[in-house]
């Protein structure tokens, strides 16, 4: 597994090298490790006064301040790494390597603000979002998993997006440990809510609560019945959680109540504006709590 790990130097891409550290499995496979850091460029007459030489010299020092704290915790935790540095900007350098090296994974850390659309997930997550199509783990201010095998959520929404998250999740079982526990999810409409007018304009169900599980059960039926025998071949049997609502709310409750490690999901982004790159449901899981999420987008 080649797995590309972008660092700044902050608490946040901290968080990304803690979450490497604690997969014992995965680190049993000897996977293909990167460490990427990306420098600011000075301004061009900053850098024209100062000579090619000495402007070497700084960004070899600058990103040497960076690698040699992650080196020291990851050889502690005797993992072997290699190390690269770019100048430039940070979203499409990320993307760049990410695509350079077929990337499996990349997991950048993320600076969480608020709930509004582009700022919640930091501008360099956002950028690398939109740029690439390599599979983006976003590991916020949730601590890692305290053993190697993870509580993990799978959801899909009977989309090819989502079978593609549970393929990419069969391939590499090793990230998520040994004995991982999975949950199956889908979140199904909220039909209760339809309601027609009587004669007297008076607002009725539309739906007989037999008629609303039917419908709620076809819907389950068609989003999970092509994941099924994917799982099963690998071996692996979730637990099936049908929920109803706002796909991204109920999710985003489900892993808090559940305390999932990681939810893996399939994305819808668009790739022309930076908001959107992620999907509604991912938007919403990732705005309401700190559950890192697996986005999988092709």
């Amino acid at each position: 597994m080649k797995i590309l790990v972008p660092i700044d130097g902050s608490s946040y891409s901290e968080n990304s090298l803690s979450f490497v550290a604690s997969r014992t499995s995965l680190l049993g496979q000897t996977p293909e490790i990167e460490l990427l850091v990306v420098l600011d460029p000075l301004p061009a007459r900053a850098a024209r006064l100062v000579g090619k030489d000495s402007l070497t010299r700084y960004y070899e020092e600058e990103a040497e301040k960076i690698f040699e704290p992650a080196r020291k915790f990851l050889a502690d935790k005797h993992i072997t790494v290699t190390e690269a540095f770019m100048v430039g900007d940070p979203s499409e350098k990320i993307a760049e390597e990410a695509v350079r090296l077929d990337a499996d994974l990349v997991i950048m850390g993320s600076r969480g603000r608020t709930a509004l659309a582009g700022l919640f997930l930091g501008s360099v997550t956002n950028g690398v979002l939109a740029r690439t199509k390599n599979p983006i783990l976003i590991v916020r201010n949730k601590a890692v998993p305290e053993t190697d095998a993870m509580r993990v959520g799978i959801a899909v929404d009977g989309s090819k997006f989502g079978v593609a998250a549970v393929k990419y999740l069969v391939r590499h079982k090793e990230l998520f440990g040994e004995g991982a526990s999975f949950y199956l999810i889908n979140v199904a409409s909220d039909y209760a809510g339809a309601v027609m007018p009587d004669m007297a304009g008076m607002a009725l169900p539309a739906l007989s609560e037999s008629e609303v599980l039917e419908l709620q059960k076809k819907e389950f039926g068609e989003a999970v019945d092509p994941i099924r025998p994917i799982l099963a071949k690998a071996g692996l049997t979730p637990k099936e959680v049908c929920l109803v609502g706002n796909p991204g709310d109920e999710i985003a409750a489900f892993a808090k109540k559940k305390k999932l490690d990681l939810v893996v999901m399939g994305s819808h982004g668009y790739g022309r504006f930076k908001s959107a790159v992620m999907g509604s449901t991912a938007t919403r899981i990732a705005a309401q709590g700190d559950v890192p999420i697996l986005l999988i987008r092709r």
